[in-house]
């Protein structure tokens, strides 16, 4: 049991010393918690969900999903409606389905959940009850939306949730748990319901032992690529088929980086530029009336050409204005992202130094990039002086460790490849290190044996250490 109220000052803490053999009061409430199924996908929250238990990126979700609509699989998966109409024939997709994925004592609702938001031009995201053989990306994506679809029709989960608390020297302890009493929908759909068995305690019972936890208030967590999506949607910022790909031109421009979202200096740099000289171009105010003015266009009956003439008008005038702002300010705007971009580039260039070279001793060993090959390497920064250079695993993008791990055999600082469909190979660069073999094999194993693993074949990453790769790209 915690105490139910945080302590900032030390010198508090001298009340809780002699609590052990004490003897508190407890009592045990219970209560009742009906948690029904979520509401039908639409392509906002199947980005979300796909990112939470997958990590798969909504720009790669869409495309899962197109793939899934061109293959006559899923509905239009470009929609904002949480709406699932009798229209479509959800009936006969129920039944199909929940004998393919043998669930049919689960379906006990004729009608499905649904939720509040709508679009005039398409109902939320189903399954259309076709079947093709997949993998990959749009196995899950597919499974998901299936799943999401069965859900719909089953009955409300039922949790049991318990508080506990104990009173003792006019102080008051508590603790929470909860178990799953009726599974219903969670048994077809992925869920991250933690259960926390916490037993019954009324009456007197005995302080058998005290600790005190030093904690430091954590700052809010970053955005993730799902939740800076959904936070989109909610400020009505970009649309629905828009959204991903602007996240994604902000990671390939530079502006952020990361799976939890950090801004770069390029990015930030960027939109301090912006403010100081037209900083009309930064305010979401204007995005959102754009969209919303867009949206009535297309939603209008009656004037629709003297309300579209009245829209495009008032457009012009704002982008004539943010013109003469870049006209007027385009030398100091220039300079100053240049500055910014060659601080970035400096950034990573540090970022990605590793050891002082084992070879010449004045220069780092950095991992670089050649555009010849396509490929990262690690060199010295002294070159042309030093030409060592270290291969690297291609298909895959190569980053040091944070916070920094040393090779328990050789001391060389370890690397880590991220790929896409496998799992992250954590490995030393040093071709003589005698741990390499061994580490290249237990990743293998682990990688096949994943499930992102789609072709089940077992392929051992090869060391690229030809002497002509290797002036190749010691000369870039």
């Amino acid at each position: 049991l915690k105490y139910i109220k945080d302590i900032f000052d030390k010198k508090e803490l001298k009340q809780f010393e002699n609590l052990k053999g004490k003897t508190a009061i407890a009592e045990t409430k219970k209560t009742i918690q009906n948690i029904p199924p979520q509401e039908p996908f639409n392509l906002t929250t199947l980005q979300v969900e796909a990112y939470k238990f997958y990590g798969i990126t909504p720009s790669n979700t869409l495309k899962a999903a197109q793939s899934l609509y061109l293959a006559g699989l899923i509905s239009y998966p470009r929609t904002s409606s949480q709406k699932l109409p009798s229209s479509i024939g959800y009936k006969e997709i129920l039944k199909k389905l929940a004998k393919d994925y043998k669930v049919e004592h689960l379906m006990k609702k004729t009608s499905p959940i649904e939720g509040k938001k709508t679009d005039p031009a398409h109902p939320s995201i189903y399954p259309t009850g076709n079947k093709q053989i997949l993998s990959g990306d749009e196995e899950k994506i597919y499974n998901l939306i299936v799943r999401r679809f069965l859900s719909l029709f089953c009955e409300d989960a039922i949790i049991d949730n318990k508080t506990v608390k104990a009173e003792v020297d006019d102080k008051t302890f508590s603790t929470r748990g909860s178990q799953i009493r009726k599974k219903a929908w969670l048994e077809i759909y992925p869920s991250k319901q933690k259960e926390t068995e916490v037993p019954d305690m009324n009456g007197e019972v005995e302080i058998i032992d005290s600790r005190i936890e030093e904690k430091e208030t954590q700052p809010p967590k970053r955005y993730s690529p799902a939740s800076i999506i959904s936070q989109l949607e909610k400020r009505n910022l970009g649309t629905k088929a828009t959204r991903s790909s602007i996240l994604e031109t902000l990671y390939d421009r530079g502006y952020i980086k990361e799976k939890s979202i950090e801004a770069t200096h390029l990015g930030i740099s960027l939109i301090e530029t912006l403010e100081k000289y037209s900083p009309i171009i930064i305010d979401e105010k204007l995005t959102r009336k754009f969209e919303q003015q867009m949206e009535s266009i297309t939603e209008a009956k009656s004037k629709f050409l003297e309300k579209e003439e009245k829209i495009i008008s008032e457009a012009k005038k704002t982008i004539t204005e943010i013109a003469k702002d870049f006209e007027k300010n385009k030398n100091e705007i220039g300079k100053e992202l240049i500055e910014a971009t060659e601080s970035l580039r400096q950034q990573e260039r540090e970022e990605n130094k590793l050891i002082p070279c084992p070879k010449c001793k004045k220069g780092t060993l950095a991992i670089m990039y050649s555009r010849k090959t396509k490929r990262s390497f690690v060199a010295c920064d002294a070159y042309p002086n030093c030409k060592t250079t270290f291969s690297l695993p291609p298909n895959g993008i190569i980053k040091p460790l944070k916070p920094e791990k040393i090779c328990e055999s050789c001391g060389f600082p370890m690397l880590m490849r991220l790929s896409k469909g496998k799992r992250p190979w954590i490995f030393c660069f040093n071709p003589q290190c005698k741990t390499n073999k061994e580490r290249m094999s237990t990743y293998t194993r682990k990688n096949s044996e994943s499930k992102n693993e789609i072709s089940g074949r077992k392929s051992e990453p090869k060391e690229y250490n030809k002497k002509k790769e290797k002036e190749d790209n010691a000369e870039e």
